[in-house]
């Protein structure tokens, strides 16, 4: 496995191979990351991670100084699942000081949900993902299923900008509990990541519900319930329709619909969803 922290270096061995696979990450690596660059790894002749907190797509300071990096353990993982390529770059490296940020217009799936909670954290992700595109020049890259609504902001921009990269998305890897995976995770602490499995419970049940119920009825008992795991604060609980992440009223069984749900833990935030109708 090579790894790169030099852009200029990283791109002059990438540009005689033939299909390129690109799984782009925060670091704090687990096993849903290990899943991308599997699904990368027997689809690719080359495999590319990349290890970069970007600072332009968060709008806290604090949760910025207090993402976890663990670059060691991180390479360690992405060796054992056949990773061939990692690049770790310094800010300076994706974010030149003669550099213009860019400022996309994504239409309505970035004015919802977390758009609305997370004001600029979209172009800030775009921008990054564009700067990593252009210097990896992947032909597929893999994005996970768990932060849907940016997987669906990465394929407006790929056809915004015209790109030549197929986005394959990867499923949710869950813990036995049935919580999402998350690099956030492991800042719960022993109580919170407990209570946290509710998250997972909420959706669940209203899937099961879902066929007796309206969607405000539903919605209604997703708040009940989370009052059984009192450290759980909701920030929003939505459903929207997977196409085109448009809020709904009422459920047409004839669409994908999806049920959203942002919480905060004590200081951590965590994100997940679940599709309720095919």
């Amino acid at each position: 496995m090579r790894v790169f922290k030099d852009k200029l270096a990283l791109s002059a061995f990438l540009s005689d191979k033939s299909k390129v696979g690109f799984v782009p990450t925060m670091g704090a690596l687990h096993n849903g990351h290990v899943s991308l660059i599997k699904l990368s790894v027997n689809q690719c002749q080359v495999t590319v991670c990349s290890i970069f907190v970007n600072p332009a797509q968060f709008n806290d300071k604090n949760d910025l100084l207090n993402y976890p990096r663990t670059t060691e353990k991180d390479l360690t993982l992405l060796e054992e699942a056949g990773c061939d390529v990692v690049f770790i770059p310094e800010v300076e490296e994706i974010y030149p000081p003669n550099l213009s940020m860019q400022n996309y217009d994504f239409g309505a799936i970035e004015k919802v949900m977390e758009g609305e909670h997370r004001p600029g954290h979209f172009n800030g992700m775009a921008n990054v993902v564009q700067r990593l595109f252009d210097i990896v020049k992947p032909n597929l890259a893999f994005f996970g299923e768990k932060d849907f609504q940016q997987l669906c902001v990465v394929k407006q921009l790929v056809k915004l900008l015209d790109l030549p990269i197929t986005i394959v998305p990867g499923a949710i890897i869950r813990e036995d509990d049935g919580l999402a995976m998350s690099s956030r995770n492991m800042l719960l602490t022993s109580l919170e990541r407990t209570q946290a499995s509710g998250i997972y419970n909420t959706l669940l049940q209203i899937k099961n519900r879902s066929n007796t119920s309206n969607p405000q009825e539903l919605l209604d008992f997703a708040v009940e319930n989370l009052k059984k795991y009192p450290l759980i604060k909701p920030e929003y609980i939505q459903f929207a329709y997977a196409d085109n992440l448009e809020n709904l009223t009422v459920l047409d069984k004839s669409r994908s619909v999806m049920l959203f749900i942002a919480v905060k833990l004590g200081k951590v935030r965590l994100i997940d969803n679940m599709l309720i109708y095919e």
